[in-house]
């Protein structure tokens, strides 16, 4: 009899987009949970990436062991997710330094709004590519080593509230992040006999940099004003910083969230509400 799901441990993590926002305190926090971290963006997002990297070390363990111990903890992988070649590249080195690979966080991701009556379809398939083709490919290429691994495996993707909820002048973000809860679905489905769990995660008004918007200025000029405008009809209400969705990230990495699949955790704050 193989062994209960629940034995599995994860303990070499992929986290794409990591170079700022959520994607940085989803790495730190699963650096802090113990995990070897991989962290990815593009090339031009490498500066930011060699500085996590040098945060990550001492994170999870205690300062005696920090120092006593020269393992590496983490590595940087640029590249392009929607880019074969580059996803390919990224699995490969994470399994040649750290032996496997037991968890991808794709949390990359574009927004490019618009009109809807002028919007680009140049702009609509470069955020496809990056929010459903980027997620397709990471999950796809990390599932074929955690079959080979027969150890289980966790894939964890970013959906949105416009993912749950479609809001004006967001058309391809609102689309992509709508598939990546269908995506995930999909993938649980499938990898089910293979002890490999899929879910999305669906935040609300994070403050970071993409939630940061001009038009916040014509409303109360606080962080975040517009787009709970644009979602719940008035720009006030909650928001929060990116570790509320790395303590999400977290607890679906872990042993006991073995029977969480096919799930989108939504972290709206209410937002989405009526």
């Amino acid at each position: 009899m193989s062994k209960p799901i629940a034995e599995y441990t994860p303990q070499v993590a992929i986290v794409t987009g990591a170079a700022k926002g959520i994607g940085r305190a989803i790495a730190l926090r699963l650096a802090s949970d113990g995990f070897k971290v991989v962290v990815n963006d593009r090339l031009a997002q490498e500066d930011a990436l060699n500085a996590l990297a040098v945060e990550i070390p001492s994170l999870g363990r205690d300062a005696t062991e920090a120092t006593a111990s020269e393992e590496v903890r983490t590595l940087v992988v640029t590249g392009d997710v929607s880019v074969e070649a580059d996803v390919d590249k990224l699995i490969r080195e994470t399994v040649k330094v750290f032996g496997g690979v037991d968890a991808v966080i794709a949390n990359a991701g574009i927004a490019l709004g618009g009109v809807f009556l002028e919007y680009s379809m140049n702009d609509l398939d470069q955020v496809l590519a990056v929010n459903v083709r980027g997620v397709m490919l990471c999950f796809q290429r990390a599932a074929r080593q955690m079959v080979k691994q027969k150890r289980g495996g966790r894939l964890i993707a970013a959906s949105s509230m416009y993912g749950q909820r479609g809001v004006a002048y967001n058309q391809a973000y609102c689309a992509s992040k709508f598939a990546v809860r269908g995506l995930c679905q999909s993938i649980a489905r499938e990898l089910m006999p293979y002890k490999i769990t899929c879910n999305s995660y669906a935040p609300g008004c994070i403050l970071t940099d993409m939630t940061d918007r001009p038009e916040d200025k014509m409303l109360d000029g606080q962080h975040g004003s517009f787009i709970k405008a644009l979602i719940a009809g008035t720009h006030e209400g909650p928001d929060a910083g990116p570790d509320v969705v790395a303590s999400m990230v977290s607890y679906l990495c872990k042993p006991e969230a073995y029977f969480v699949t096919g799930e989108c955790m939504s972290m709206s704050g209410g937002l989405i509400i009526g």
